[in-house]
């Protein structure tokens, strides 16, 4: 059967988009359609085999508690025994079918989207690295082995941020993002050993029986430290407060790029590892604090932004930013069900706003200001109909797939803490609003230029395909959890059943009609005037257009401590640390010289030392039996 082919090799699933990889960038590269049939080919069959996977997850009993692994051993170092391998369980399949449906429907966008660019071939080579760096990611049975593919997916956003290379801005986003993940990715490191140097093993299935054994008796101490060790790198990696800001400069990256980082890859990897390694967070109440009152300040902060953005991708950036909060905001109130529903009915939506974002632009010769479009819908009518769902869904409005998972995310905070659960709703409206915003600015009115207006056109059918099919999950996605039991397959302890609080669904979806019906009186019919509104808000519209100068405070922060504590070192390296060296080194040269004339090859001055160092020597003798002899 196929499905147990699948299931006994599930290695391929990153194995195939990884030999892509390697044939596109040591053979095709320079032939771009090639390239591109053999990444979109390997990503058809991990999407196939991602299915099997699924499948035989659901209908041969494995669960969270008896998962299927497959191990071999990596390496061996004294003691030190790390393996390798595959561990499949509801949790890993739901990803698989995520991260390689969104990776196969962004690589046939590609075919459309960077037709004629010069660098096609290369594109689709990184492309299929990102997919196999995720999907190796997922299916690793070890912190270590997670930890290798965790850093090739912060290499391949690097290169694909910096795909554009020759743009400054393009290679200044891709050192942003690198160097910004890199803190949070040395604080997962140092979390990691810890738990090897502590526990003697860093696999997933020992850790989940050794990790709260070891709570019961030694308590959370040191635990604690190691969690927030870890939960370090899920903030850089997945753009929670303050490491955030490498994710709106992403967008430098072509538009495909940043459907895939957004919606499938490198900002879930952070709610996946959290996810991943629940058994141990979920055992400390401090360090589930503060992983709930990070994400749910981040999704109020990021949301705040995406206010008065005037760029398309950025504001969905901010947005995506926002819903990684409320994933994590999910995650602190213990409830792993409600955020990888949140985090798979986003993938959809998500994948679906950037692309649909993409097509805009690419119909609008790459313009991104929202007010330099207007009047779209008559042009890009599936486009249109596309980001309409998109944006429906992500704003929480039944029946579309926001609006399920953001309901149980509303219901596990407020069984846990009202002010979580409102600062949770505040954001569900203020995102409502910002997205319809953009909707209404980009399709309705008046054209911001005749001109632009008249050459815009819809997309190719490479295009408007993975548009369609993604409107489709958007649709569907968040229903389908419901009524199929998301929460009795991918969960942690007892199976969670699928229910809606009448209460918090209405009131929730109440809120976003609002939304919705400000932002259409502001940007439709113009009953109230934008500029007003920005007028009487005042400081706070500047803080909020100015992304609250967290930059600015970085920079400042980086020339005043970094350059400042550099100048510090600067001045021990050479006046201490140097002068300590260069004074021995003296102090031996001197010596020297002083030597170096004592021996001048003179046999006369060598005789007189000579008899000075006897005359001395009897002299000591003769005082030294002097004074022995008084002591007699």
């Amino acid at each position: 059967m196929f499905y147990e082919f699948a299931l006994e090799h599930a290695w391929l699933i990153p194995l195939l988009p990884a030999i892509a990889f390697v044939i596109i960038g040591m053979i095709t590269r320079a032939y771009g359609k090639l390239s591109a049939l053999i990444a979109v080919c390997m990503s058809t069959i991990s999407f196939l085999l991602s299915a099997g996977v699924t499948y035989a997850v659901v209908n041969n009993g494995i669960t969270v508690e008896m998962p299927f692994v497959q191990k071999l051993s990596w390496m061996h170092i004294g003691s030190v025994d790390i393996s390798m391998g595959v561990l499949i369980d509801p949790l890993t399949a739901m990803m698989l079918i995520v991260v390689s449906t969104v990776s196969l429907l962004v690589q046939i966008y590609s075919c459309g989207y960077m037709k004629g660019d010069p660098g096609y071939g290369r594109f689709f080579s990184f492309l299929s690295l990102f997919a196999a760096s995720m999907l190796g990611l997922v299916l690793a049975v070890n912190f270590l082995q997670m930890y290798v593919f965790w850093e090739l997916v912060g290499l391949c956003s690097y290169l694909l941020i910096g795909f554009y290379y020759y743009k400054i801005s393009a290679r200044e986003a891709a050192k942003k993002a690198f160097m910004t993940t890199r803190v949070g990715d040395f604080g997962l490191l140092l979390g990691i050993l810890l738990l090897q140097i502590n526990f003697g093993t860093l696999d997933f299935m020992a850790l989940k029986e050794i990790i709260p054994a070891h709570i019961m008796s030694a308590g959370t101490g040191l635990m604690t430290i190691i969690a927030l060790l870890i939960f370090v790198g899920p903030i850089g990696k997945s753009g929670q407060f303050p490491l955030h800001v490498w994710l709106p400069d992403a967008m430098e990256g072509p538009t495909p790029v940043s459907a895939l980082i957004h919606a499938a890859t490198m900002v879930v990897a952070g709610v996946y590892l959290v996810g991943r390694a629940f058994f141990m967070f979920n055992e400390l109440p401090t360090v589930m604090n503060v992983i709930a009152w990070v994400g749910g300040f981040t999704a109020f902060f990021a949301a705040s932004i995406a206010f008065t953005q005037t760029a398309i991708k950025r504001i969905l950036a901010y947005s995506t930013i926002s819903q990684l909060g409320y994933m994590m905001l999910a995650l602190g109130v213990g409830s792993l069900t409600a955020s990888f529903f949140h985090l798979m009915t986003h993938a959809f939506f998500k994948a679906l706003l950037f692309l649909c974002a993409g097509a805009v632009m690419h119909a609008m010769a790459d313009e991104a200001n929202i007010f330099k479009m207007g009047g779209l819908r008559k042009k890009m009518p599936i486009t249109f109909a596309t980001m309409s769902i998109g944006v429906l869904a992500i704003a929480g409005i039944p029946p579309f797939a926001g609006f399920f998972s953001k309901d149980e995310i509303l219901v596990a905070a407020a069984s846990v803490s009202t002010p979580l659960y409102l600062l949770g709703t505040l954001t569900a409206f203020m995102t409502a609003f910002y997205m319809a915003r953009l909707l209404f600015v980009t399709f309705f009115g008046r054209p911001a230029s005749e001109e632009s207006f008249e050459h815009a056109h819809e997309v190719s059918w490479f295009m408007l395909v993975p548009l369609i099919v993604l409107g489709a999950l958007a649709v569907v996605s968040g229903l389908w959890g419901h009524v199929c039991g998301f929460g009795e397959w991918v969960r942690f302890g007892a199976p969670h059943e699928a229910g809606i609080d009448m209460a918090i669904a209405v009131s929730s979806t109440i809120l976003s009609l609002i939304a919705f019906g400000i932002a259409y009186n502001i940007y439709v019919a113009k009953n109230w005037s934008s500029d007003a509104i920005a007028e009487k808000c005042g400081i706070l519209y500047k803080l909020s257009y100015n992304k609250f100068y967290i930059d600015e405070i970085y920079a400042a922060l980086i020339k005043v401590a970094v350059d400042g504590v550099a100048k510090v070192f600067y001045w021990i390296d050479i006046y201490i640390v140097d002068g300590i060296i260069n004074g021995l080194a003296n102090l031996v040269g001197g010596l020297s010289n002083m030597l170096s004339k004592a021996e001048n090859g003179q046999a006369q001055h060598y005789a007189g030392f000579f008899v000075c160092g006897v005359v001395i020597l009897v002299a000591y003798s003769l005082y030294y039996l002097a004074v022995m002899g008084g002591a007699f």
